[in-house]
């Protein structure tokens, strides 16, 4: 069974989240994360409370290199993402939108080109 990763490595990702969200993301309180079987689910509070699914992280055994499962909300589910086999394991380089609107449950159309 994936073991989740040592309670250091969930408060460093829980840290680094919100501090990025804090910069990033104003609309939002607080990034929570919640660990299971080595997955780190994380969403975002808003001011009012409501709760915003954004993404599942896999826990691969190394600090900075986890593995991504974007949510859509059109689906109601995670789904897994890859990046390009010469991808570093790094922050985007380009700037992403508010996970508020990306995660919108409106029926708005999607803003990004998908990949089936």
């Amino acid at each position: 069974m994936p073991k989740n990763p040592p309670e250091s490595m969930q408060h460093h990702l829980r840290q680094r989240l919100n501090a990025h969200a804090k910069g990033r993301w104003p609309q939002l309180a607080r990034v929570d994360v919640r660990f299971r079987t080595g997955f780190a689910y994380v969403s975002g509070e808003l001011k009012d409370g409501e709760q915003l699914p954004l993404c599942r992280l896999r826990f691969t055994g190394v600090l900075h290199t986890w593995g991504f499962a974007l949510y859509l909300a059109s689906r109601g589910s995670t789904r897994t993402t890859s990046c390009p086999a010469d991808c570093p394991p790094a922050a985007p380089k380009t700037a992403s939108t508010a996970p508020a609107t990306s995660t919108s449950a409106t029926n708005q159309p999607d803003r990004h080109p998908s990949t089936s």
